[in-house]
């Protein structure tokens, strides 16, 4: 038997259930993936409230996007990938449990460097950080500003912006200042007054900036410092998106993504794995859980209790 992660209707942490459920069965063009590690998300926590989406629930839903593990069972017409391989699952479904189906092209293989939980660790903060910065033109000379750099997604956008040649200014509190100098990023402390001191630290202008944030001073701020507001995006301000002028790739955004977007995303995986295999880019990992205590993982992601990543294990006991 596999065991998952569930619920039945739209609430609190409470309406997740650890259920035991048949072990699937490859389909044909898919594999099943025995995870060893699973990345809790905030999407996960909207998606189980309804805010994100109130559809009816007619069967029980299984959270999760970001899984890795080793390919257990290859169903027919899959070239190319065989039981024992080490995967990534890009864009996965139902990734809470501890065996999942996913499609062949959705697998990228895991070099040996990588870790489980880094692996786990890539695949929506890296993706939207990576579509995030190409959209909007991030590039050698670019003076870019990240709100909430300390965050999954603002480390990504702070190392991609580093290794494409950006000077990145990032705003954090300053416990976590020195957690973005390591990532090679300049800290500013957010808070009244944020737009004068960002403007010291860059006196020829700020270029493009990113909210990872959501508040009202980083989106004024980045309004007040960028001259092209198509250089200005936001992952959770999106609703208020058009209102303002700026890109949006989240946070009720109601345009879809384009299917640019959406491959740039794909791209991230593979490009991000090659980075960590080389030593240029840390997935900060703030707390392994058992994948029972996903209840409690989804608590923590959602007050934002911890710095970095969360991931649920479903070895543990």
């Amino acid at each position: 038997m596999a065991k998952q992660v569930q619920y039945r209707e739209f609430g609190g942490p409470e309406v997740l259930e650890f259920v035991e459920v048949p072990t699937p069965s490859a389909p044909a063009g898919g594999v099943v993936v025995e995870t060893r590690s699973i990345g809790v998300n905030p999407i996960d926590v909207k998606l189980r409230t309804g805010l994100r989406s109130s559809d009816p629930i007619d069967t029980p839903r299984v959270p999760g996007f970001d899984a890795a593990g080793v390919v257990v069972e290859v169903g027919a017409g899959v070239d190319g990938w065989t039981a024992g391989d080490e995967v990534v699952i890009r864009q996965a479904q139902n990734a809470y449990a501890t065996h999942v189906v996913a499609r062949a092209e959705q697998l990228v293989r895991k070099p040996a460097a990588v870790g489980w939980d880094e692996a786990a660790g890539i695949g929506i903060p890296a993706g939207t950080a990576y579509q995030a910065l190409k959209s909007l033109g991030v590039e050698v000379g670019t003076t870019l500003l990240v709100h909430g750099g300390s965050g999954s997604v603002g480390q990504a956008a702070v190392q991609f912006g580093r290794d494409w040649g950006a000077t990145v200014i990032a705003t954090a509190s300053p416990r976590n200042h020195e957690r973005l100098r390591e990532l090679g990023a300049i800290p500013v402390a957010y808070g009244p007054g944020l737009a004068d001191r960002v403007r010291e630290l860059a006196p020829d202008g700020v270029d493009a900036a990113l909210d990872a944030a959501g508040t009202d001073e980083a989106l004024e701020t980045s309004i007040e410092l960028v001259a092209d507001k198509k250089r200005i995006g936001t992952i959770v301000a999106g609703a208020r998106a058009a209102e303002l002028g700026i890109q949006a790739w989240a946070g009720g955004n109601p345009v879809p993504p384009t299917r640019e977007e959406l491959a740039l995303r794909a791209a991230a995986y593979a490009v991000t794995l090659e980075l960590i295999e080389l030593g240029d880019f840390e997935v900060e990992v703030a707390l392994r859980l058992p994948l029972r205590d996903a209840a409690q993982a989804q608590i923590l992601v959602d007050t934002g209790s911890v710095r970095g990543k969360l991931i649920l294990d479903p070895l543990l006991p």
